[in-house]
């Protein structure tokens, strides 16, 4: 396992992080555990929870995926060998986000915040975390896949990014979170935390937490040069784009128990395009010899202002064959195949 630091902290996390969004709901505790086990022997050191999780989001299953990291921290006493991050949701402007958690009180202003971690940490079993993340902007924003910005003021309510910060130092000091990190952000959002950070000396974000893959380059464009610039590195989530690079989606294949399968809520990934585009990198996969998964993960790997990937599965053959991405080398005749592609077929994912 390769490992890089997290910002400019003295923290190593491996290029490949454990996602746990389907534990829960598609995945019980015991196949959570058995992941958590399999990850931390391959040299997975990071795993990535959310309070929101797990997805899709129901009051019914709201704080499971917490719940079962919890059981198995409290079963093995390892909480020192993993690097532990956590989420808190955005306010719910969009009706696919949940409007549950907390009665709908999610804005980040201190009473929100400080329910919010502790409860995480309750569900966790632990007193800390390593990485605390803002889910998704306290501000109307262009994410999930919205590519218009929204032109309307922000709603009652919504907390300036330099409180927000200044809370977040608080938790820092008590030792209750030991990094800042900010999810499904804006180059203007990144900014003002970067801002406040230097003009009123609070924590700066050490990561950003934004969808990557062969289908969604959109980080590129506008966030990448702040990984370069500004020590901020992303934690690339939906590396497979929720499965369909993964190739089993392909000629209108809809496998038994897969997500796309299971859940007509996302639909992001489910276009004609975005299909065509997933055939033309599985038909190169094929050609150089290795598994769509493994090419659209082990290209993700090779990507300088990654610092982790995020992978996610619901079986542990799924786990091991997106574990093996971190051994395959891409040459450059390869890459380049794969940047012809996307020039012809920039994006349809994002």
């Amino acid at each position: 396992m390769e490992y890089r630091k997290l910002g400019h902290t003295d923290v190593a996390v491996s290029v490949i992080a454990l996602g746990t969004m389907t534990w829960g709901e598609q995945n019980t505790e015991a196949e959570a555990h058995s992941q958590m086990d399999l990850a931390l022997e391959r040299g997975v050191n990071l795993f990535d929870a959310a309070e929101m999780y797990p997805v899709p989001p129901r009051p019914e299953t709201q704080g499971l995926t917490e719940r079962y990291i919890g059981s198995w921290l409290a079963k093995g006493g390892r909480r020192d060998k993993i690097v532990l991050a956590s989420k808190i949701v955005g306010p719910a402007s969009d009706p696919k986000r949940p409007g549950h958690i907390r009665d709908g009180k999610v804005h980040f202003n201190r009473q929100h915040l400080t329910q919010a971690l502790h409860d995480s940490l309750e569900r966790l079993q632990t007193d800390y975390l390593d990485l605390y993340q803002l889910h998704w902007p306290d501000r109307n924003a262009n994410t999930f896949g919205v590519l218009g910005y929204p032109w309307q003021d922000d709603a009652p309510g919504s907390t300036p990014i330099r409180e927000t910060l200044a809370i977040l130092k608080e938790f820092v000091d008590a030792g209750k979170i030991r990094h800042i990190g900010v999810s499904n952000e804006t180059p203007w959002g990144l900014a003002q935390f970067l801002r406040a950070a230097d003009e009123l000396d609070l924590p700066r974000v050490v990561s950003i937490q934004n969808p990557y893959s062969l289908l969604n380059r959109l980080y590129e464009v506008g966030l990448a040069e702040f990984s370069h610039r500004e020590g901020v590195g992303l934690l690339a989530y939906s590396p497979l784009a929720f499965g369909v690079l993964s190739g089993k989606y392909l000629n209108g294949a809809k496998p038994a128990g897969a997500r796309l399968t299971l859940f007509e809520r996302f639909t992001r990934y489910s276009s004609p395009q975005a299909g065509a585009a997933a055939a033309a990198y599985a038909a190169l996969a094929q050609k150089h010899g290795l598994s769509p998964a493994r090419l659209a993960l082990a290209w993700v790997n090779s990507r300088p202002f990654v610092t982790s990937n995020i992978i996610g599965a619901t079986s542990l053959a799924q786990l091991e064959e997106n574990l093996s991405s971190v051994d395959v080398a891409l040459p450059d005749a390869l890459l380049q195949e794969l940047e012809a592609i996307h020039a012809g077929m920039p994006n349809p994912c994002c």
